[in-house]
């Protein structure tokens, strides 16, 4: 008897396996979040000590952002060749390592090869995490339990801000870089617990190891001797990067990569500079570093909210208001002089930054055909790792031109247009998924696909 064991894992029922993964996940998750943001939240400080220009400290965010970029590429070929597993393990060494020991640096240089190191590997282990939990996740509710795991890199960034906003006025910078070892303590449990990819294990020719994680999958489950796994059905031939232009696709390709870019100019823009940006509008950076917290409530709530309103509207109806709020909140931050209305306007650019981006992965993915999905996927985000590159040293340098407050948030601002305009000029009706079809085909059309079952 041959099984497919994707099928099994779509009609699973949640238990204490999914549960161990979403955990871990969720965990090194935030750990990325948190070693992401807490350069932004000592750069005033780092800057004071070291005597850095804005420039300076603009462009080791940039070269941090850059290390991201090639870890993504980097460690996701080397995922196929060694498995997700590892890749997971070794990327989630390197961050917290090398972040830990960025406090042991003498300057400004040792300090931003240090970074670099450690952007590699963030790079490459958040699509690893979100690859192979999306594989494991029951298939009514993927879309809930990836959403929830990018929510921890939001809760790891309000983590940051909060050590910093404790310890960096009693002890200094260092001890919450010191604070990034914690996944190192963590690393026996993940090698444990933590399941390698199932069609990676089979398309190694290891069916054994596959039908111990389906024994921990369904502990009711019984196989016997004569049943054989299906292996991954072989990829179809030509380039699929060529493919994401072909079939009328090419506008709404292009389109993807400007918003992916004007995103994560946002996100890096903000996650770098938003203290110091408020602290040049008038804050103090105490109450700076709480703004970060509330970017990133509001990157969750609009995460969570603004994601199941696509369900019922579309994702172009939800995504296209979102980046001109975010741009109208941007342009009005630097205008007001009350705090409360400005922290309700720094959420609003977390929804339209962080929030849309999340958004725009579960767009993209719907958007192209399983068979070049991770790779439309994998493009968009690898352009938008540009306009993180981009952003920190952009920001650096307009701090030098000693522009106002409202000027400095409203060139930012023309980002998130950008990203509104580009998401206007996809084209849905050649998207393969879209929802007013697929509503017509599930009320219509009975499902064909028998149920498995489990005591083989």
């Amino acid at each position: 008897m041959r099984l497919h064991i994707n099928e099994m894992i779509d009609r699973s029922r949640f238990g204490a396996f999914h549960f161990s993964i979403i955990f871990w996940c969720f965990f090194i998750i935030l750990m990325d979040g948190y070693d992401v943001v807490i350069y932004g939240s000592v750069v005033p400080s780092l800057m004071e000590e070291w005597g850095i220009s804005t420039v300076t400290a603009g462009a080791i965010g940039s070269y941090s952002a850059a290390g991201t970029a090639v870890g993504a590429i980097i460690f996701g070929l080397l995922a196929d060749k060694i498995g997700r597993k590892k890749v997971i393990i070794i990327c989630t060494v390197m961050f917290s390592l090398f972040t830990a020991l960025s406090p042991f640096a003498g300057g400004p240089v040792l300090f931003a090869i240090l970074r670099v190191i450690a952007g590699l590997g963030l790079g490459g282990v958040m699509p690893n995490v979100i690859a192979l939990s999306t594989e494991y996740a029951p298939k009514k509710i993927r879309g809930a339990i990836v959403s929830f795991i990018f929510c921890g890199y939001s809760i790891g960034a309000i983590a940051a801000a909060l050590f910093s906003k404790s310890l960096l006025p009693t002890v200094g910078w260092k001890p919450i870089f010191w604070i990034a070892a914690l996944p190192l303590l963590a690393l026996p449990f993940l090698a444990k617990q933590l399941p390698e990819s199932a069609n990676f294990l089979l398309a190694k020719g290891k069916e054994a190891e596959v039908k111990k994680i389906l024994g921990k999958l369904n502990p009711k489950l019984s196989l016997s001797q004569d049943v054989v796994l299906a292996k991954p059905a072989a990829k179809a031939p030509g380039s699929p990067l060529v493919k994401l232009f072909e079939n009328k696709l090419a506008l709404s390709t292009i389109m993807f990569w400007i918003s992916c870019f004007s995103c994560f100019v946002l996100i890096y823009a903000m996650n770098v500079w938003l203290p110091k940006l408020m602290v040049e509008a008038g804050y103090s950076l105490s109450n700076s570093l709480l703004f970060v917290v509330a970017l990133n409530m509001g990157a969750i709530v609009g995460t969570i909210a603004f994601g199941r309103l696509t369900d019922k509207f579309g994702f172009k109806k939800v995504m296209v208001p979102l980046y001109f709020g975010g741009a109208l909140a941007l342009a009005a931050v630097g205008l007001t002089n009350n705090t409360v209305l400005a922290y309700v306007l720094i959420g609003i650019i977390g929804a339209a930054s962080i929030g849309v981006q999340n958004i725009s992965n579960a767009f993209v993915s719907q958007f192209y055909r399983p068979e070049i999905r991770s790779t439309g996927v994998g493009a968009a985000m690898a352009f938008g790792r540009v306009g993180g590159i981009f952003a920190p040293t952009f920001v650096g340098i307009l701090l030098t031109m000693n522009l106002s407050a409202q000027m400095n948030f409203t060139l930012l601002g023309t980002a998130a247009l950008l990203g509104g305009i580009a998401i206007l000029f996809v084209q849905e009706k050649h998207a393969y998924y879209r929802p007013d079809e697929a509503t017509e085909t599930e009320s219509s059309t009975p499902s064909s696909t028998p149920e498995i079952n489990h005591s083989v």
